[in-house]
């Protein structure tokens, strides 16, 4: 087996996909979830205004809709949640993606004086962290902000990670990359978008060049410069195409160096990490 053909099967990623059918089984998978431990009410996630938490936040809204007409009354919700840091540069595309989604719930939280008052406490232990490093801990506020809003709630978080970042680790471990479910983890970037399509999703929101915004030293910074290969050609790999010398080192290198973000905590009973 090759190492494409071991990717392909890690990340569960089919050549072509009916969109119907896989909105069908992730809408599926979120209600069979909450109906399968009592106490989960319904499901959280931040929304950015991109392709990939636009596609999940309806996902979520349809399954909680579903969810309630079968008991008769709102006892499910989806909460969609807001998290600027200061002030977002793209806030109308958010703004667009909420409109889209219709959530149950909306809240805003500015993750500014938070991710600042973290870094400032660094500082004073003498720890100065980096833009990059900076850039995580506003991913990881996020996530904490989300699972505090799900304990209150009774609810589950949920993320928006798709095989072509799985495969390339372009998430924030322990930020955007730790949610409890993933119910997109099998599609790449393209199929993200058929599903958007057959969705009626506003165009703008899946044609929007992808970027993390993370780092102020390059903001808005596409994702495809960040990784050095472009998402068609992830999409190709993934799929089963043939892609360029080139683009498949340096997506099995991307693979290769990320396998720690794809595992839970690693023990000694672990040894994949020495290959």
């Amino acid at each position: 087996m090759t190492l494409q053909q071991q990717i392909i099967e890690e990340l569960k990623v089919v050549p072509s996909i009916n969109a119907q059918d896989e909105i069908r089984r992730s809408i599926d998978f979120l209600k069979d979830y909450a109906k399968t431990y009592s106490f989960v009410k319904g499901f959280v996630l931040g929304i950015s205004g991109g392709q990939d938490s636009t596609l999940v936040g309806k996902l979520a809204q349809l399954a909680v809709d579903e969810l309630n007409a079968e008991v008769g009354e709102q006892h499910y919700n989806f909460y969609a949640v807001r998290l600027p840091y200061g002030v977002q540069f793209d806030e109308a595309d958010c703004n667009d993606a909420l409109a889209f989604i219709k959530p149950s719930v909306t809240y805003t939280v500015n993750i500014k004086p938070a991710v600042d008052a973290s870094v400032q406490s660094l500082q004073t232990a003498g720890i100065t962290i980096s833009d990059f490093t900076k850039g995580n801990e506003k991913a990881r506020e996020r996530m904490k902000v989300q699972f505090s809003i799900a304990a209150t709630k009774s609810a589950v978080v949920l993320g928006s990670d798709h095989a072509a970042e799985a495969v390339t680790g372009f998430f924030t471990k322990f930020g955007d990359g730790a949610a409890d479910l993933m119910p997109i983890w099998r599609l790449t970037k393209r199929q993200g978008k058929q599903l958007l399509q057959a969705l009626d999703c506003p165009p703008h929101l899946y044609e929007k060049t992808p970027t993390a915004d993370l780092e102020e030293e390059k903001p808005a910074q596409p994702d495809e410069e960040s990784l050095g290969v472009s998402y068609e050609a992830l999409d190709d790999y993934l799929e089963g195409k043939g892609v360029s010398t080139e683009a498949q080192a340096k997506i099995e290198g991307h693979f290769l160096r990320s396998a720690h973000k794809r595992h839970l905590p690693i023990t000694v009973f672990d040894d994949f990490w020495r290959k």
